[in-house]
């Protein structure tokens, strides 16, 4: 008994720190890993173009592709405003003339745009009835997830100007 009576006199009860303190070491342990992130990034060369940003702009010329012919072949009803469709096209155009050409802000917006539609359909493949539509949903998610994944470096490579430390 004398003895458990040593041991918690030897046990310190740990230091109270406030929230403020804990904020800051886990803002100062995030900005080092941070840093040690943006060591590591290679800055794009002129006239490079990171793959995801590559397959983001083809994906986006695709998408005008399709739109144009299922827009000439809708009939009645189905066809949706000539307003919808040519800013949808001029959208996709714009965004990946700017994805060729290494554009932040058509990176940047690709990707919001990626991400909506991933989790639009991943919010339908909630409801579906089927075995087809849950992989149609996932031939759409798993594709774009990855893409959106891919671009997130991508973008910080585009961002960079110069070296970190010259």
């Amino acid at each position: 008994m004398a003895q458990r009576k040593r041991k918690k006199k030897q046990r310190r009860a740990p230091q109270r720190r406030s929230g403020t303190a804990i904020a800051e070491e886990r803002a100062a342990k995030t900005e080092a890993k941070n840093a040690a992130v943006r060591a590591t990034l290679e800055p794009l060369e002129p006239g490079e173009r990171p793959t995801p940003v590559t397959i983001g702009a083809i994906v986006a010329i695709v998408l005008v592709a399709v739109q144009i012919p299922l827009y000439i072949f809708f009939d009645g009803d189905d066809r949706p405003p000539i307003t919808t469709f040519v800013f949808f096209t001029a959208l996709m155009l714009v965004m990946a003339w700017g994805m060729w050409r290494s554009k932040y802000w058509a990176v940047l917006g690709f990707q919001a745009l990626l991400a909506l539609a991933v989790l639009v359909v991943a919010l339908a493949m909630t409801v579906a009835s089927d075995v087809w539509t849950v992989l149609i949903c996932l031939a759409i998610v798993i594709p774009g997830g990855t893409l959106f994944w891919f671009m997130v470096k991508a973008m910080a490579r585009i961002q960079m100007p110069d070296r970190p430390g010259t």
